[in-house]
Order: C-alpha cells, then structure tokens, then sequence
C-alpha cells in the first residue's frame, strides 16, 4: 500500500511539474512574439494608427463625408504604405491627442502639432516636416497689421485660441493684459471672431490664411505675417529608437526627393479643396 502511494505521488509530482514546463514554455513563446516597441507592433499587427484633429486647414480638415485630408493625411498614407500596413486615421480633438498617445490608442500623432518642451515631455517628436507660426484672424485693421506680441498686449482686445494648443500658450504669455477666450476647435474660434464675440482668434498662420479665404466677403482678413516661430513635428510614444530612426531616414528622403515640397504647394498654393470641408 505504501508503495502505491509513493508511486502515486511521484506520478502526482511530475504530472505539476510537467504542467510547469509547459505554461513556462507558453510565456516564453508568448514573450517572443509579443512586440516590443511601437515599431513591432505596427508591423506585427499589420495597421498604423494615426491621431489628428481633423479641423485645422490645410494640415488637417474634415470633408463633408468625414474624410479627413489635408497634408497630414498625405504625410500619415505615406508613413503606412512605406511601412507596408494599412493606415486607420483616428480623429481625436487635438487637446486629447497626447493622452490618446500614452494611453496607446494611437500609436503617432501627425497633426499640426508644434514642438514644445512641455510636450517633449509626454512623448518623442521627430521633425519638423513643416515649420509655421502665429498669426491672427481679425475684423480689425488694427489687428491686421500686428507683426508682434507686443502690439496684441492690450485690455482693450479680446482674443480667442484653442484650449490646450500653442496658441493658448503664446496669448497668455505675451498679451497678458488682454481678455482671453477659448474654443474647442478652429472652426468655433472662426465662428467667434464673425459674431464679434472676440477682437482676433490667434492660430497657426495657414490656418488664419485658409480661414480668412474660406469667409470671403464677411470682413476677415489674416495679418501679414507670423509673429511667432512654430516647428511641426510627429509626435511618437517614448522608448522606440528604431521607430524614430526610421520617421527620420524617411522624412531626410521627403525633403530630398523635394516631395514635401510638391505636397506643400498642393494643400497651400491655393485652397481649391475648400468647397469639401464641412
């Protein structure tokens, strides 16, 4: 009997250990072929998925059909057919792109977002693909003739800027004595400068430009020129150095090959894709 049970229990014991072996050998395969970085997983996945506002011309812009196009659009198709996946636009209001990013719903951000300490903080930025800079979208011929901050600083202008975006930044910083209001997109901002709720709406300079084209006949005309400095990069999450060796060689042969060039002259020579936009 004792020996049974001694036979029983050895059996017992290499039964548990070869199902130790066995999940140990699950996890070690399941480690092997889990991706390791944003890289991997695009591939390994098969799909890029990119974050963008969706209503920021002519960067980024919204159709009637909710398409979303604009250089973003073409510089996001570029990146997934160059990486050979299918590419999945996300449209995210911009000030929760970068939680969208480090929450890993996403896995880049090509927005029109300008590159700041502050955001270097929350991710790795690879650029700039295109460099902008503020301008103001106004009734006032005043206004229109600003060439910098400090001709805005004044308590008797009322400005409005996107929540959470550069613009914010800049106003409060450089014309502190004014009123300052804030939208949740470019196109609310628009909408309050035309209803007179705000003297001026300080954005990226293109965006006041295409703006400005896009209401023609109402009275709202885009300063001369940008008062500030604005560098766009793509926005990437923190720890992948092969993703952003690649988003470097690939934009070094954009820039060479003269292609962000044409696809600048394309979205920027004249806003002929206005009448799609919502």
């Amino acid at each position: 009997m004792k020996k049974y049970r001694a036979i029983h229990i050895l059996g017992l014991i290499l039964v548990i250990l070869l199902f130790i072996g066995c999940a140990e050998m699950q996890r070690t395969s399941a480690q092997a072929t889990a991706p390791s970085s944003t890289l991997d997983r695009v591939l390994l996945v098969g799909e890029l998925r990119v974050g963008m506002s969706g209503d920021m011309p002519p960067l980024t812009m919204t159709t009637k059909e909710d398409k979303l196009i604009g250089l973003d659009a073409d510089l996001a198709a570029i990146m997934a057919n160059a990486m050979g996946v299918r590419l999945k636009l996300q449209k995210i209001p911009f000030n929760e792109l970068l939680p969208a990013l480090e929450g890993g719903r996403i896995d880049m951000i090509i927005s029109n977002m300008t590159i700041t300490p502050e955001r270097n903080l929350k991710a790795v930025f690879v650029g700039p693909y295109f460099v902008s800079g503020k301008g103001l979208l106004t009734k006032r011929a005043t206004l229109a003739k600003a060439e910098k901050m400090a001709d805005l600083n004044s308590a008797e202008f009322t400005y409005v800027v996107l929540i959470g975006s550069t613009s914010e930044l800049v106003a409060r910083k450089g014309a502190p004595k004014a009123v300052l209001l804030t939208a949740y997109s470019e196109d609310e901002a628009v909408q309050m400068v035309l209803n007179g709720d705000a003297d001026a709406m300080i954005a990226d300079f293109p965006i006041c430009v295409v703006a400005a084209y896009r209401h023609k006949g109402s009275g709202l005309v885009a300063a001369s020129t940008p008062i500030t400095y604005e560098p766009i990069g793509i926005a990437i999450p923190k720890g992948d150095p092969h993703l952003v060796n690649w988003l470097e060689n690939v934009l070094d042969g954009l820039r060479k090959s003269n292609i962000l060039a044409a696809m600048k002259i394309k979205w920027f020579s004249e806003p002929t894709w206005a009448d799609q936009l919502k």
